[in-house]
């Protein structure tokens, strides 16, 4: 694989493909536990159980409660200075800088007030038409889905 396809991450979703290019520059330690839970199947039918319009679609949730996450310990923060706008992925936490696990979100829309408190860890580069179609709802009754998760080429 190539450094390029290592860091590409193409969600098949119950709405088309959405294209992500991780940024190990920014985050590494994130981008390090998403490969490794994408390696699993862990996003594979997971729900985007938080869309929330005009701000974002949180997903990664096998519960699909947002109180869910892996049985991998919690990540420590890696907050930088990529701004929360249009198409970025970021991690979900609770209170605790310190609790990002498994649970993202792709912003609908500028949302800076998020800047430097929350881990940017990617950006959709194809398929933000697709994220837009998503159900909207906390939670969402009969969510979309992450069909299936991977690494590599997006062509």
């Amino acid at each position: 694989m190539s450094a390029d396809t290592d860091n590409t991450l193409i969600l098949e979703t119950t709405k088309g493909r959405v294209v992500i290019t991780l940024r190990p520059d920014l985050a590494p330690g994130h981008v390090a536990r998403i490969k490794e839970l994408v390696k699993t199947g862990f996003y594979d039918g997971t729900p985007f159980h938080r869309v929330i319009d005009g701000f974002m679609a949180q997903g990664g949730d096998p519960t699909g409660t947002g109180m869910g996450g892996s049985k991998l310990p919690d990540l420590k923060a890696e907050f930088n200075a990529e701004p929360h706008v249009r198409g970025v992925c970021s991690m979900a936490r609770s209170q605790n800088p310190n609790s990002a696990n498994s649970q993202f979100f792709i912003c609908f829309d500028d949302a800076r007030f998020l800047d430097r408190q929350y881990t940017v860890w990617g950006q959709v580069v194809e398929g933000m038409e697709n994220v837009d179609k998503f159900k909207r709802g906390e939670p969402v009754r009969d969510p979309d889905r992450i069909v299936t998760a991977r690494l590599g080429d997006a062509a």
